[in-house]
């Protein structure tokens, strides 16, 4: 589905949608350019699972975990070196230990992501805080979400419209 958020709101607001309709053991891989809003995006997400603390890009740190309803981790590998560098993260452990993982720059390590996915990508839009954003789901496991997440995203608000 292809969005447009004309402000920050609106980029916040389809964050909230996404984070609404994840469960325990799902993955969010954000793509786009520098400061294209990928933390930002990750941010709206945290919020909509009730973190309550600072969510901070952890490009230095490469894993940050935050407590919500469902416990999240956010990653993000621009400073990987190589995408073999992901097994040194031991995703594989996130993954399984019911958590939410969203991963920044995620197409540098999509080939050791689980296929059931949402891929979020995001690009600049007309004006300075509006975005373009790109969400697909990925995955049998999104079959029966799909409709849903589609419909959800559609009524996000005054900021956000779907585009061609």
């Amino acid at each position: 589905m292809n969005l447009r958020a004309k402000s920050l709101a609106g980029t916040e607001a389809v964050g909230r949608v996404v984070a609404d309709v994840l469960v325990p053991g799902d993955v969010v891989l954000l793509t786009g350019d520098l400061g294209a809003g990928k933390t930002a995006f990750a941010k709206s997400v945290a919020a909509g699972l009730g973190v309550t603390e600072p969510v901070v890009s952890p490009t230095f740190t490469i894993v940050r975990e935050y407590d919500g309803r469902i416990p999240l981790v956010h990653v993000d590998v621009y400073r990987l070196d190589h995408p073999n560098d992901a097994q040194d993260l031991a995703l594989d452990e996130l993954l399984d230990e019911g958590r939410i993982v969203l991963v920044e720059w995620g197409e540098r390590i999509s080939a050791s992501l689980p296929a059931d996915r949402i891929e979020v990508s995001l690009g600049a839009g007309p004006s300075d805080d509006a975005r373009d954003l790109t969400v697909e789901v990925r995955g049998a496991a999104w079959v029966p979400r799909r409709a849903a997440l589609e419909a959800a995203l559609r009524a996000a608000g005054p900021d956000v419209g779907e585009l061609p």
